[in-house]
């Protein structure tokens, strides 16, 4: 049998923007795979740390930067020759990043992010963000899946969905992450990427206050299919494809954020459900928890829209102080019967 053929070509080098974990693990990534790889983030001093150790020791001690991996706080530099930039910042930071990577692309630069969430204030997809920004006309991707940055960046067996509009760049982006353990599919459709990356962390701070108050086994597992309903309904609302949500960047990445503790959303949820005030439940987790942002965005979008999403609402009311974990749970339970139904 001839061998099949791939549509698909490699973008390299490529520019990794934002040395936090996710970040590095994406630029170590690569450049395990043999892509020159340049990775930047925008603290002179941090970035002059990871350079002379040759690891993110804060975010991902013990991983070893590959030969090929660079790393500069010049985003000029960083991004100047690449054939691809891949964005990996937290939601509220992405609009200003992008805003200074514009002057520095050229007009058909592709551009793809691993960003999770709604901008704060605005409510908009990354996707939206992005082409706001830099404009629709270029190609650009999201990233999104069931990823705990370090276990892609310990080289563990990880799968993501590549979206895009640009079937041709989802197919070269995609061979481009896909090597060794990490497998990388593509797909068209941005809104539900978008949507499933910004609910599922709300979700995973309701199930990790369930988890957190004893609720058992039971509870989660209906949490985490309600809240896939919830997840659903704002996605078709929105324009999502129905199937997008039971794939990778819908029900695989809320599994995975609702139940491993590595995920710092369900760490707040615990951590609420302990007596710990937000402010506590941050310092100690030590890193941006895109859930407490996500539920006040994606609830206050969900209302605009009409959408019912009662999970979502409770742990919005939860993070702005409205509601105390037992409460939010009452509230839940005492609902009122309905169908099942979406």
């Amino acid at each position: 049998m001839p061998p099949r053929v791939v549509r698909g070509r490699r973008l390299s080098p490529v520019a990794v923007l934002g040395a936090g974990s996710w970040g590095t693990a994406l630029a170590v990534l690569l450049a395990r795979g043999g892509e020159p790889t340049r990775l930047w983030g925008r603290d002179v001093g941090r970035v002059a740390a990871l350079a002379a150790a040759r690891e993110n020791a804060r975010y991902l001690p013990g991983v070893h930067f590959p030969r090929a991996l660079d790393v500069s706080a010049d985003l000029a530099s960083a991004v100047d020759g690449s054939a691809l930039v891949l964005v990996a910042v937290p939601s509220h930071a992405l609009r200003a990043v992008l805003e200074r990577l514009a002057p520095c692309l050229p007009a058909s630069q592709p551009v793809a992010w691993a960003t999770k969430g709604l901008e704060r204030g605005s409510g908009k997809l990354p996707h939206e963000v992005a082409s706001e920004v830099l404009g629709a006309h270029r190609p650009q991707a999201a990233i999104s899946g069931p990823t705990f940055a370090a276990e892609v960046a310990r080289d563990l067996p990880t799968a993501v969905t590549v979206a895009s509009a640009d079937a041709d760049f989802a197919a070269d982006l995609t061979v481009t992450l896909h090597g060794g353990h990490f497998r990388a599919y593509a797909a068209s459709d941005l809104i539900g990427v978008g949507v499933g990356g910004a609910v599922k962390n709300a979700l995973a701070i309701g199930v990790g206050v369930a988890d957190g108050l004893g609720f058992g086994a039971n509870a989660r597992a209906a949490l985490i299919t309600r809240g896939l309903s919830e997840m659903m309904r704002l996605g078709a609302t929105l324009g999502a494809h129905r199937e997008t949500f039971m794939g990778l960047a819908g029900l695989g990445d809320l599994v995975l954020t609702c139940t491993d503790d590595q995920s710092r959303n369900r760490r707040m949820g615990l951590a609420l459900a302990a007596g710990r005030s937000l402010e506590q439940a941050q310092a100690q987790i030590g890193q941006v928890v895109e859930g407490v942002y996500a539920a006040v965005e994606v609830w206050r979008v969900a209302r605009a829209h009409g959408v019912d999403m009662p999970i979502t609402e409770q742990v919005q009311a939860l993070v702005q102080g409205r509601r105390t974990p037992a409460q939010a749970a009452r509230a839940l339970i005492e609902r009122p019967p309905r169908q099942e139904r979406g």
